[in-house]
């Protein structure tokens, strides 16, 4: 059987999130963090590569992910999707449009739409103007974010800096109306040279508009959410055989932590809930003699405490404090650092029988599951925005919730520990 779907993810948190909604949806969908085991995987519906190449060099991210495209159409698969963040986390050096480029190239797509809103966490794209709420991006916290801050909300500027391919707009009455309408806004531009189209996303009936145009299109791209809306279309077209496939996860015990790296509004909120109830350790990233220190400092202030209660160790700061960091490591070497140090402890603790991880962070969950070199998970059915819940398929299994920064519930932390130990609750 040939997969329908193969997603390329720049992260994490967003690959196994755009899996677990495939899966709510009944679709049988295997979620990978190695190209190389996507040839091994046995038939299923659709295929999740999903990698750390949000923020890595443009030249590596294109390679890696290049590779990943060429696992799955080796496979057969369909359709690629090229999955990144709903907030467009990227810079005028970044990754989306080279990587977009070369995608385009490989499947011979004419053209590709870009499609990052998601109308139900207020993430909505207007006149080419990405909104959060009622804020530009550009207004919003995300200007601070310390790897990819947003400073400009249009993007069809912002993508346009990174490619050479023409970009255009689907605007919104455009969207709205839908079918042969839509149809003939997007031949009209492409007649005048665009090749990449940022559609405009106001609500979830635009969702249903975009699927449906770009349903047999060799190449899309965009937020997760916009997945959501192809399975029904599948269906409806004969592509998924047989009945919904259904999927759980068993319950996992053993101790448990937190490792919490992002510095989103968001994680920052959730770690100190989960502090009101748990031990946390906060790593003063400037007050760091070395890595290894650091984390052998950790590990003598968890271990005596993890028989009694999870615990959670962060590098997550507000944005006075990853300034600080920035001047003194510089902006990559700040972030290296940090994920040098959790990933590092992620291995220590699996050695000392933590069982239940939860991972703040797509940048971090990248870090910790590769120094875990786990390359296959079992993903959980969706369970609400930016949180992934998986574990591993083995004798003794490791728990996984992998959350976007600035996503989940403020007490996802504990629930989601609690959850792995009775999967019938959910997180």
């Amino acid at each position: 059987m040939k997969p329908v779907f193969g997603v390329v993810a720049d992260d994490l948190t967003g690959g196994m999130e755009t899996a677990a909604m495939l899966i709510a949806h009944g679709v049988d969908c295997a979620f990978v963090t190695d190209a190389d085991a996507v040839k091994a995987l046995g038939p299923v519906d659709a295929v999740v590569v999903a990698q750390k190449t949000r923020v890595i060099p443009v030249g590596e991210a294109v390679a890696r992910n290049e590779h990943a495209a060429r696992a799955l159409l080796a496979r057969g698969t369909r359709q690629i999707f090229f999955k990144y963040c709903a907030t467009f986390d990227s810079t005028d050096q970044g990754n989306i449009g080279p990587v977009a480029d070369m995608l385009m190239k490989l499947t011979g797509a004419p053209y590709t739409a870009f499609c990052p809103a998601s109308p139900e966490l207020k993430r909505t794209v207007y006149n080419g103007h990405l909104f959060l709420g009622s804020q530009l991006i550009s207004d919003s916290s995300k200007r601070h974010d310390p790897l990819t801050p947003m400073t400009d909300p249009d993007l069809v500027r912002v993508l346009q800096r990174q490619t050479q391919t023409t970009v255009g707009l689907l605007p919104h009455p455009m969207i709205r109306a839908g079918g042969s309408v839509l149809e003939e806004a997007l031949r009209e531009q492409a007649r005048r040279g665009a090749r990449f189209f940022i559609t405009d996303t106001i609500y979830n009936g635009d969702l249903d508009h975009i699927a449906a145009l770009t349903l047999d299109w060799p190449l899309m791209t965009g937020n997760a959410t916009i997945v959501q809306h192809y399975p029904a279309l599948w269906r409806a077209k004969g592509l998924l055989a047989g009945v919904p496939h259904r999927r759980s996860l068993s319950a996992v015990v053993g101790k448990g932590v937190v490792l919490s790296g992002s510095c989103a509004e968001r994680t920052l909120e959730q770690l100190a809930d989960f502090e009101r109830s748990h031990p946390v350790l906060r790593l003063d990233l400037t007050a760091i003699e070395s890595p290894e220190q650091a984390v052998e400092a950790a590990l003598a202030w968890a271990l005596p405490k993890l028989d009694a209660s999870p615990v959670g160790i962060s590098t997550s700061a507000a944005p006075a404090a990853v300034s600080a960091a920035q001047l003194r490591y510089g902006r990559d070497g700040a972030a290296a650092l940090a994920e040098r140090i959790l990933g590092d402890l992620a291995v220590a603790f699996r050695n000392e029988g933590v069982r239940r991880f939860v991972v703040a962070g797509g940048e971090t969950s990248g870090s910790v599951v590769e120094r875990l070199k786990v390359r296959n998970l079992r993903v959980g059915a969706y369970g609400g925005p930016g949180i992934g819940n998986a574990m591993t398929e083995e004798a003794d299994p490791v728990a996984f919730c992998l959350k976007s920064g600035k996503l989940g519930p403020v007490d996802l932390f504990t629930r989601a520990l609690n959850s792995m130990q009775n999967p019938e609750v959910a997180a």
